[in-house]
């Protein structure tokens, strides 16, 4: 891989962390732009009262001098404001975190243990995470499988993005539906009639890459295949439980005759007239937009809890209910569009060096002129 990132932090912890490593010298990054898709991140039909508490913005600690990249690992911050009030309840007069000794640092630990939760939830990675590691107390296993992970993964994105907008490569995600409704102008209503119920809801989400050059990606070995790639990052993200490529599964529904795009010439320049294949044939990018489909579940934490049993006692109980959104489906689509920049940058790097702006620009333009030469 060009590019490889690791993130850090839990939901309520006090800070979420990223180190990407594999980002040439010489771009010059525009903040605006990456802390705009963390906002996109926190907006959308249905969200819960986090988002009026955090105002998600990165600080960069390495990697970036006067918003130039200079080639070493870039490691970002992005700060829990409400790390303070999870730990201390709101009444409590604020204390200056910054000067915290170990007699505080003890007191903090007594409250969170005073927090523990026991009730594992349906649809959500509780009762796998205890059974894998043997944890007494949920929270472990739900502070770093939550969802407010992906606000470091929008941040590494959000600067792929900024970075592949100087090859005119460009993203975008569109909500299709949420649950069965697929009319826009009624989600609002729709949303608010099941938050007012204390349900959930997911949906389906279009994700597409225009403007990527062909030969992105590789036929040679299977962990090569840029389907697989962006497949695999879609799965990624919480809540995600099928991908579609193009038509996706549509496709069974027809011949080959009447479903495979046909390639024409006009001009000198080789182009398909229709993109069924999603913009991806054979592993490789074939110069068409990248169309995906993505499904999002129903958030697991519900007011109108389902049926569960206790971690310890195994009595039967209804499951552990906090502070959740009842739709994420829009913050979701940002989600997986800097998800997909990500995999997307990594195989643009792979395909034309990964070391300096100025030869990657050069040997971008060499293959533009030789494929539509061709």
């Amino acid at each position: 891989m060009a590019i490889r990132f690791l993130t850090s932090g839990e939901s309520h912890g006090e800070k979420l962390n990223a180190i990407i490593e594999g980002i040439p010298f010489g771009y010059e990054l525009d903040f605006t732009f990456i802390n705009s898709e963390l906002a996109c991140r926190q907006q959308g039909y249905g969200r819960g009262g986090r988002m009026k508490i955090e105002k998600d913005k990165i600080k960069v600690h390495s990697g970036v001098r006067f918003s130039v990249t200079t080639a070493s690992p870039i490691s970002i911050e992005i700060e829990n404001k409400d790390w303070q009030n999870w730990v201390y309840p709101m009444s409590v007069e604020k204390i200056d975190f910054s000067k915290i000794d170990e007699n505080l640092k003890c007191e903090i630990e007594k409250k969170i243990i005073e927090k523990r939760i026991a009730k594992f939830r349906p649809a959500h990675a509780d009762l796998a995470g205890v059974f894998k590691y043997g944890f007494d107390d949920i929270r472990y296993v739900l502070e770093r499988s939550s969802a407010r992970e992906t606000a470091t993964r929008v941040a590494v994105g959000a600067i792929c993005q900024n970075i592949l907008k100087y090859y005119n490569i460009s993203f975008e995600s569109e909500i299709i539906s949420i649950k069965d409704c697929e009319n826009k102008k009624d989600f609002k209503s729709f949303v608010e009639k099941y938050q007012k119920e204390g349900d959930s809801l997911g949906g389906i989400i279009k994700i597409v890459i225009k403007n990527p050059p062909a030969g992105l990606g590789s036929f040679v070995h299977w962990d090569k295949r840029l389907d697989g790639k962006l497949a695999q990052a879609m799965m990624s993200i919480p809540a995600i439980k099928s991908v579609e490529i193009g038509l996706g599964k549509d496709y069974a529904k027809y011949s080959g005759s009447s479903s495979h795009d046909e390639i024409f010439e006009e001009n000198g320049k080789i182009f398909h007239k229709t993109n069924n294949s999603g913009g991806i044939e054979g592993g490789m990018s074939n110069g068409e937009d990248i169309v995906l489909k993505i499904a999002m579940k129903p958030i697991p934490t519900m007011k109108k809890a389902l049926n569960s049993v206790e971690i310890k006692t195994h009595i039967k109980t209804k499951a552990h209910f906090e502070r959740t959104d009842c739709c994420a489906v829009e913050a979701c689509g940002v989600v997986a569009r800097n998800m997909a920049a990500i995999i997307i940058l990594d195989a643009f790097f792979e395909k034309f060096g990964h070391d300096c702006k100025n030869d990657i620009d050069l040997a971008f333009k060499n293959y533009q002129k030789r494929i539509n030469g061709i």
